[in-house]
């Protein structure tokens, strides 16, 4: 197990904050969690605030460094801490710039193209920040649905993960935004149902789930 103890992640509760978590239990290191949740006000404390002006969760800290966004926390770690088996990054180079493709594409056109604009305008999510809006919402459900086409033909030779036959940390960022479609009642594509069912029977993943669940003061009742 590497050893890490100057790994400290903020931020539970999310999407975007499990992606950290499970990362870190995919590569079995050793942190500490700063359990704090997105608009309870703890983000914009002076003390976080001072490590990360845009006041957003997750947030790595490892010693006197400080990397934001979920998907550079989760590079970051796969690049920096990854060996052997537990690597979360390919090594070719054709393979890494698969990888580079692959995780631009989740992170831009699935999460935040697609998903985070239907968030903020549901009326049950932050439409009452942003406005709400069902048209926006309806249209970019439908065009996270045409987009997963790209997903749908990878995943049609049967492989077991998004790249081949070994997990990598885009199957981290892909698995967090078809758990939001299906949350959503987006829909997802056929050959992502067992894709997804074979992700959520590794033990990383469940001890990820576990590890960003937020403190039990803060659950609805």
């Amino acid at each position: 197990m590497p050893d890490a103890p100057r790994l400290t992640l903020w931020g539970v509760g999310t999407s975007r904050t499990i992606r950290a978590h499970w990362a870190m239990a995919e590569l079995g290191l050793a942190y500490q969690t700063r359990a704090i949740g997105a608009r309870t006000g703890e983000t914009q404390t002076a003390e976080y605030t001072a490590l990360n002006p845009r006041q957003k969760i997750p947030l790595l800290q490892d010693d006197d460094f400080c990397i934001g966004e979920s998907a550079a926390i989760v590079a970051y770690l796969s690049r920096t801490y990854s060996e052997g088996r537990t690597s979360l990054i390919p090594e070719s180079p054709r393979d890494y710039a698969a990888w580079l493709e692959w995780s631009f594409f989740i992170v831009t056109e699935l999460d935040s193209t697609s998903l985070y604009v239907m968030r903020r305008h549901k009326a049950d999510a932050l439409g009452h920040i942003y406005g709400t809006a069902p048209e926006v919402v309806a249209r970019a459900g439908e065009y996270f649905r045409r987009q997963l086409r790209h997903v749908e033909t990878a995943l049609a030779d049967g492989r077991t993960y998004l790249m081949g036959d070994r997990f990598n940390s885009a199957d981290i960022l892909l698995t967090t935004c078809l758990e939001w479609a299906i949350a959503y009642d987006v829909g997802i594509c056929d050959n992502a149902h067992p894709y997804l069912e074979r992700i959520k029977k590794r033990e990383a993943y469940q001890r990820g789930r576990i590890a960003n669940l937020p403190p039990a003061s803060a659950r609805p009742a």
